[in-house]
C-alpha cells in the first residue's frame, strides 16, 4: 500500500515526535523570557553547533572518554562482536517489490555507505539471491567527494508501464536535511536536467512522470519554513521548468509543524493529490487538490485521525480522539473506521461511517496495509504483535488472524496494492528475525528467510510482569534473564524505556544486547510505560504536558518492582534511552539517583526551558508543554534535568552520547548537561559523533563503535561497580 502520509513525516519526525506552538497564549511575553533565559545560561555558547569553542570542548571530552573506555579489557571484545554483527552478510535483506523484482539497500564491511540493488522475486526466495547493483553510494561519495548517507527513494511508474522515475535522497553525514535527485531506475543513472532539490527538510509526492508536489525551503532563506524548521508551502512543479516557477497549492501557518504533499493511487488507477497540514504533531488537516479546481478541499476527518489507505473504495483511518459526527454513532479513541471515498468526492460531505475494528483495553491499532486483493491490520495485543486480515461485508467488517508465532513482534514490512506478495516479519527477544511471504490467493504464510542466531539463548527465559505506578496504574514490563539467576539482587540489569509520542516498545531481537549483555550474564528489562502506544492513544495521552510526571513514575515503578522481586538492585541496575528516551534518562537520573548505577543518555533533550528554540524543538510543544505558557513553564522547570542538576545529589556516573550532525535534537542538550558534571568535579563519560545524524552513527562501523562503547561502560558500572572513570 502506498502510504497516504509522506514517508518524510514518519521517518524524519516520528522518531522523536513533533508538535506545534499553536497553543501559546503568552505571546507578547515570550521574547522577554527567551532573552532572559539566554542571558541567564552561562553555557549558551555550547548551542553554536560547530563553534570553535564548543567543538574544542567536544574533542577534549571525546578523547578523554574514548581513551578510558577503549582501554578497558572488554572494549576490544565488544567492538569485535559488534563489528561482526553489523557486517554479517547473512542478515535478512529486507526490501520492497516492484513489478516482480525485490529492491534492497545493503551495507556491510565492504559497502560501508551501502548498495541499492535488486533481484527477481524468485531469486530472492533462494538462499543465494543474484543481485544487480543499481547505485553504489561508496563510489558516488568518492566521486563527488561528499559524505553521502542514503536516506531512501521515492519512485513513480504509470499503470501498465515499467519505466520508473525515482527521487533519491542523500544526506550530508546523516542529517534530516537532504538533497533529492532524480534517478532513472531502468538505466541506473541520474537524470541529466531532471528533478533536483537543494538541501532541506523537504517532502515530495509524484503526480505523474512529469509532475511533482513539493514542500521545501522555497528560496533557501527559511521564510517559507515553519517555526519548527519544516515546509509550510506545497507547490506543483512541472518537469523542465525552474523550481522557482512551481505553482503554489497550499500555504500553512508558521506555527504548524509542517505541510507535506501526498499522492494516493486508487484501485482504478486514479491518482489523488493533496497535502497534510500538521497543525500540531497530534492534530492534522488533510487537503485534497481536485483536478481542474483552484481551491483545496478539506477532508471530513477530526483533527486527531490518521488515514491508512483505500480498500474496496473505502478510506480507512484510525481515531486518536472520541468522535461523534452529526447524525451518526459515537466512536472511541483507538477505533479503526472507514467511509466510501467516491461518495465524499461527489458530495464533499462525510459519508456514513463504518466501524472496521475496535481494540479492547489491552490492544492498539498499529496500522493498515493494502495489498493486491487484501487489506491487513497490524495490532498490539498485550504488547505482542499480531496480523489480521480485514474483510468488509453486508454485516460489517470481519477479521481473521494470520498464522504467525505468538509472544513476539509481528509486523508488515512490505505491502502494495499492485503487488500480490506481502512481506511479514516476526521476531522476539530470543527469536531471530524471520521473513514470511503471504498472498491473498494462498491465504497462508511461508517463511523464506531467517536470520541466524547472534547469541547463545541456552538457559535464557522471558517473563512479563506488571508494576504498580504512583497513581495505581498497572505498568507491564518484560524481563529477559537466565533461568537460574539468584533472586538476591545481584544480577547486573539494563532497563530500557522511551515513553513518548505514542511509540510502542515491543519484543524484538537484538544481537548487540544478546552478545554483549545477556551472554555476559546480565538481565534486560523493557518497560512499557505511559507516553507510548502500547495500549493505544489514551496510553500516550495520559502523559502529555503537565501530566508527564506519570511517565517518569512508571519507569521508576518498574525498577522498584524488579528490585523488590530480587531480580536486581540499585547498585546493579542501569538504564538506557535515546531521543525522547534520553529525556527519560535525564529525568530519571535527577529525580531518582538512588535507583541506578549507570545511565546511558543517547541524543537527549535535557534543557527543557530552551528546547523549543533549538533546531526542531518547536515542533514538540504539544508533547512536553511550552516554556512560554506560565503553567507549563512551571512544570518544565521542575522536570528539566538541566535545571534540576544538584552537584551534591550523588548521581551515578552517566554516559552522554550525541551527534554534531543531528539537526533534529540539538547536541547542546548533552553538551551543557555534561559540562555541569565537569564543573562540579563529578565523573561522567561523553561521546559526540562528529557525523551520524539523529542515530549518532553515519555508517555500520560507527554504529559498532558506539555500541561497544556503551556496553563497555555498562559492564564497567554494573559488573565491576563503576569506580568513577
Amino acid at each position: 500500500m502506498r502510504p497516504l502520509i509522506p514517508t518524510f513525516v514518519a521517518v524524519a519526525i516520528l522518531g522523536l515526535g513533533a508538535c506545534s506552538q499553536g497553543d501559546i497564549v503568552a505571546e507578547e511575553s515570550a521574547p522577554t523570557e527567551t532573552t532572559q533565559e539566554a542571558a541567564a545560561d552561562p553555557l549558551i555558547w555550547m548551542e553554536e553547533v560547530e563553534g570553535e569553542r564548543a567543538l574544542d570542548w567536544v574533542r577534549s571530552q571525546n578523547e578523554r572518554s574514548l581513551d578510558a573506555l577503549r582501554a578497558h579489557p572488554k572494549f576490544d571484545q565488544f567492538f569485535g562482536d559488534a563489528t561482526e554483527i553489523v557486517n554479517a552478510t547473512d542478515r535478512i535483506p529486507y526490501g520492497t517489490i516492484r513489478a516482480g523484482e525485490v529492491y534492497n539497500f545493503w551495507q556491510d564491511e565492504t559497502n560501508v555507505r551501502g548498495l541499492w540493488r535488486k533481484t527477481s522475486l524468485e531469486s530472492y526466495a533462494t538462499d543465494a539471491p543474484v543481485w544487480e547493483t543499481i547505485l553504489d553510494f561508496d563510489k558516488l561519495a568518492e566521486t563527488e567527494e561528499a559524505n553521502w548517507v542514503f536516506k531512501g527513494s521515492s519512485c513513480y511508474s504509470a499503470p501498465g508501464n515499467d519505466r520508473y522515475a525515482c527521487l533519491v535522497t542523500l544526506s550530508d553525514g546523516g542529517k534530516d536535511a537532504a538533497i533529492r535527485r532524480e534517478f532513472d531506475l531502468n538505466n541506473k543513472v541520474f537524470v541529466e536536467d531532471g528533478f533536483e532539490l537543494p538541501e532541506a527538510k523537504a517532502g515530495t509526492a509524484w503526480v505523474d512522470y512529469d509532475t511533482l508536489l513539493v514542500g521545501t525551503d522555497w528560496g533557501g532563506d527559511g521564510s517559507t519554513l515553519t517555526e519548527s524548521g519544516y515546509p509550510s508551502v506545497v507547490k506543483r512543479w512541472t518537469r523542465g521548468t525552474p523550481l522557482e516557477d512551481a505553482t503554489t497549492l497550499l500555504t500553512g501557518d508558521k506555527t504548524d509543524v509542517g505541510v507535506w504533499p501526498w499522492a494516493l493511487e486508487l484501485e482504478d488507477g486514479t491518482r489523488l493529490q493533496g497535502a497534510v497540514e500538521s497543525d500540531t504533531f497530534f492534530t492534522s488537516t488533510y487537503w485534497w487538490f481536485p483536478d481542474g479546481e483552484t481551491e483545496p478541499v478539506k477532508w471530513p476527518l477530526p483533527p486527531r485521525a490518521t488515514p491508512s489507505g483505500v480498500y474496496e473504495g473505502r478510506l480507512i483511518f484510525t481515531l486518536e480522539q472520541d468522535w461523534q459526527p452529526e447524525g451518526q454513532d459515537a466512536f472511541k479513541t483507538g477505533d479503526l473506521l472507514a467511509f466510501d471515498l467516491a461518495t465524499f468526492m461527489d458530495t464533499r460531505e462525510l459519508p456514513e461511517l463504518e466501524l472496521v475494528f475496535r481494540p479492547n483495553e489491552r490492544q492498539a491499532v498499529n496500522g493498515v496495509a493494502v495489498a493486491k486483493g487484501a487489506a491487513l491490520l497490524s495490532i498490539n495485543d498485550n504488547v505482542r504483535g499480531r496480523i489480521l486480515t480485514l474483510t468488509p461485508g453486508e454485516d460489517g467488517w470481519t477479521t481473521s488472524p494470520l498464522d504467525l508465532p505468538a509472544n513476539g513482534q509481528a509486523g508488515i514490512t512490505f505491502a502494495d496494492k499492485d503487488e500480490a506478495t506481502v512481506f511479514l516479519n516476526y521476531e522476539g527477544f530470543l527469536t531471530p528475525d524471520t521473513l514470511y511471504t503471504w498472498t491473498a490467493k494462498s491465504g497462508t504464510t511461508e517463511a523464506i528467510k531467517s536470520q541466524p542466531a547472534r547469541f547463545d539463548t541456552d538457559g535464557l527465559t522471558v517473563q512479563q510482569f506488571e508494576a504498580t505506578s504512583s497513581d495505581g496504574t498497572k505498568i507491564p514490563y518484560f524481563v529477559v534473564h537466565r533461568e537460574d539467576i539468584p533472586m538476591d539482587g545481584s544480577t547486573p540489569t539494563l532497563q530500557y524505556g522511551y515513553g513518548g509520542f505514542e511509540i510502542s516498545m515491543r519484543p524484538s531481537y537484538s544481537g548487540f544486547l544478546g552478545k554483549m549483555w545477556l551472554e555476559e550474564g546480565g538481565a534486560y528489562i523493557l518497560a512499557n510505560i505511559r507516553g507510548g502506544g502500547e495500549f493505544g492513544p489514551a496510553w500516550h495521552q495520559a502523559g502529555l504536558k503537565t501530566n508527564r510526571q506519570v511517565i517518569y513514575d512508571d519507569f521508576a515503578a518498574v525498577a522498584e518492582d524488579a528490585i523488590a522481586k530480587g531480580i536486581t538492585s540499585p547498585e546493579k541496575l542501569g538504564i538506557m534511552g535515546g531521543s525522547n528516551g534520553g529525556l527519560l534518562m535525564g529525568v530519571s537520573m535527577t529525580q531518582r539517583p538512588d535507583l541506578w548505577n549507570a545511565v546511558v543518555i543517547q541524543v537527549p533533550l535535557l534543557d527543557m526551558l530552551r528546547y523549543h528554540l533549538l533546531l526542531a524543538g518547536a515542533s514538540w510543544v504539544d508533547e512536553y508543554g511550552s516554556p512560554d505558557v506560565a503553567e507549563e513553564r512551571a512544570w518544565l522547570e521542575k522536570m528539566s534535568p538541566y535545571h534540576n542538576f544538584d552537584p551534591q545529589a550523588g548521581y551515578p556516573t552517566p554516559f552522554f552520547v550525541t551527534s554534531t550532525k543531528d539537526d533534529r535534537v540539538h547536541p547542546a542538550h548533552a553538551r551543557k548537561m555534561a559540562k555541569l558534571f565537569e564543573e562540579a568535579g563529578l565523573p561522567f563519560f561523553y561521546y559526540e559523533n562528529i557525523d551520524g545524524g539523529h542515530s549518532a552513527a553515519a555508517n555500520l562501523q560507527e554504529a559498532a563503535k558506539r555500541r561497544a562503547l556503551e556496553y563497555t561502560y555498562l559492564y564497567k558500572q554494573l559488573f565491576e561497580g563503576g569506580d568513577a572513570e
